[in-house]
């Protein structure tokens, strides 16, 4: 302010200074103020001139000259007032470079924190898993054969037998133990034959008592024979009569009837000591063909029965006998798609047990008749090569296998990837691959599932490593680092 009060002193006290102005519509562009104590009356010329407003006539102390100016008879006010009333009014310019600077300040801010962002998830980086997409040809003549169906079930043994006796008795030894081969006829265990053998022994007493009787009555009849035919010569020399040669004939024909029934004695006796010795050979259980003792059902000192007439007290059979040459598989399959079966197909079976072990295997024959409660046909399946450690009533799972292509077939090519590598995002199958140590994420198409793997008609070519088990917070573009296994 004191600064403008000493500009203005100049200014009245020089009467050709001009008031500085920045263009030609702008009177004055600033205001000055005197001191209150001091006033004075100016000439001012009307005229706006280039670049600034001239005073026509000097100022004077105490000198009244506002008369001279009759189009401004405002200027008699006091020199302040007159200022004033000069003043024109004007919005304050926007400070741009304000503005600038905040923006300039917000963006470096956003750089920064990005950079940030950037150091961070490279610090932070998520560890996966990764397998490399598998690519498969098919087509070819020498190629694998596509599975067509996967169906489950069990190693059966087509020849299998509970061994049991022909007669209801009590054990008296077993001699077989679980896991133990068998040869056919081999002894497997013994029952309690001790009233068996004393009824043989009656039999047999029997049978020599019917031999006895059957020579004695040989004797009687050839002598009836020679006293009849001593009797005939006599009655021809009229020395017998007649009577004596019908007694002599009868007592003949009576000894002869008499021989042949006892013959039939013997034969009755002789089957009837067969029959014990039979039973007798009935408690002894042998082996009915070559195998291995699955189970071990009876001990010493139970019932045995062919049928179970002692209810839960009474054993039915020793053990089990399996016939290792004669396994085989059943599955179930869903009668919808038994249409993809048919007798001498190729299929591949896998053990659970053994996972990573690929059986070669063929179709027997598929049942004539399906389960209306599970609407599933059942099909054999045999092994091309058995192995000992294919065992009865393993789970097995089946691949059954379409027929080749011809030599002229045109190629197929589809990648295979793990299961857990494939997730869904959004409804759709997607993998996640490597990239420069990022994730992508890839869309991929399901055509078929083999084991623990997908088929993919669609999806990242084969060699390009896709992330397991792909956790829900992983996205397209997050830095992965791939763990060692």
């Amino acid at each position: 302010m004191a600064g403008n009060c000493h500009r203005m002193r100049k200014i009245l006290n020089n009467p050709s200074q001009t008031f500085p102005q920045k263009t030609s519509n702008t009177l004055i562009s600033r205001h000055f103020h005197l001191p209150p104590r001091k006033t004075a009356t100016v000439s001012i010329s009307a005229t706006l001139h280039e670049p600034g407003l001239f005073l026509s006539t000097p100022p004077a102390q105490g000198l009244d000259i506002a008369p001279r100016i009759p189009h401004y008879p405002k200027l008699n006010m006091s020199v302040e007032h007159r200022l004033d009333d000069l003043r024109i009014e004007r919005k304050p310019a926007r400070k741009r470079s304000g503005s600038s600077g905040l923006i300039a300040a917000i963006v470096v801010l956003l750089l920064v924190a990005g950079a940030f962002l950037w150091f961070r998830n490279a610090a932070r980086a998520v560890e996966v898993h990764t397998a490399t997409v598998r690519e498969i040809t098919s087509g070819d003549a020498g190629s694998a054969a596509r599975t067509v169906l996967n169906a489950s079930g069990y190693v059966t043994a087509r020849r299998q037998a509970t061994v049991s006796s022909k007669v209801t008795g009590k054990v008296i030894e077993v001699l077989i133990e679980e896991g133990m081969k068998v040869k056919e006829g081999q002894v497997l265990a013994r029952l309690d034959d001790l009233n068996t053998r004393n009824n043989l022994d009656v039999a047999q007493a029997q049978l020599e008592s019917s031999k006895i009787s059957l020579d004695e009555t040989s004797a009687q009849l050839k002598q009836a024979t020679n006293e009849y035919n001593r009797v005939v010569e006599l009655t021809k020399q009229n020395i017998d009569t007649q009577s004596d040669l019908d007694k002599a004939e009868s007592d003949a024909l009576s000894l002869r009837a008499r021989l042949a029934r006892q013959q039939r004695d013997v034969i009755v006796s002789e089957r009837q000591v067969a029959l014990w010795q039979q039973q007798i050979d009935d408690a002894i259980i042998r082996a009915p063909f070559d195998g291995v003792i699955t189970t071990k059902d009876a001990q010493p000192g139970e019932m045995i029965s062919p049928v179970s007439a002692g209810g839960g007290f009474t054993r039915t059979g020793i053990g089990t006998v399996v016939d290792m040459n004669s396994l085989e598989i059943e599955v179930d399959v869903n009668e919808m798609y038994i249409h993809n079966v048919e007798p001498g197909q190729a299929a591949e079976a896998t053990l659970d047990a053994y996972p990573d072990w690929k059986i070669p295997c063929k179709v027997i024959a598929i049942i004539p008749t399906a389960d209306r409660q599970k609407s599933t046909v059942k099909v054999r399946i045999g092994f091309d090569k058995l192995d000992p450690k294919i065992l009865p009533e393993m789970s097995v799972k089946v691949a059954f296998h379409e027929a080749a292509a011809p030599a002229n077939a045109p190629l197929r090519i589809t990648m295979s990837v793990p299961k857990n590598a494939v997730v869904s995002r959004d409804g759709k199958d997607v993998v996640f691959i490597v990239e420069n140590n990022h994730a992508a994420q890839r869309e991929v198409t399901i055509s078929d599932t083999q084991d623990n793997e997908d088929i993919l008609s669609e999806g990242p070519p084969g060699g390009k490593k896709v992330i397991l088990d792909p956790p829900a917070e992983l996205k397209d573009g997050v830095t992965v680092k791939e763990k060692n296994i």
